[in-house]
């Protein structure tokens, strides 16, 4: 399940650098939940061939995420506010001092 939210996750980053053909069919596969079958029958093209195209997406998306990190800064940032959250559900003084941190850190990082 981990791997399909990591899947999904990218895919939402970095699809549109796909080719409209490989997002088609990563798209078939992986959130309408179509068998290779089903794919390559709409597509004309062999279940092999839809295989490797889902593959070498996974693979493309790694490499945009590799090189950018959008989704790894997406999850630092999601990090700080959750712990934001936390904070200010108890509203004592020193709490605000690392609300504050906290927040600077967003501005200056992000």
């Amino acid at each position: 399940m981990k791997d399909l939210f990591r899947s999904s996750l990218l895919y939402d980053f970095y699809g549109q650098l796909l080719t409209e053909h490989q997002r088609d069919i990563y798209e078939e596969f992986m959130l309408e939940d179509l068998s290779l079958s089903e794919i390559a029958d709409e597509h004309g093209i062999s279940r092999q061939g839809v295989h490797d195209t889902v593959k070498r997406c996974d693979k493309l998306l790694e490499k945009y995420e590799d090189k950018l990190q959008l989704v790894k800064k997406f999850e630092e940032i999601k990090g700080i506010v959750s712990e934001i959250c936390d904070l200010t559900n108890d509203t004592k003084d020193t709490d605000v001092k690392q609300i504050r941190k906290l927040a600077r850190e967003i501005i200056e990082n992000y």
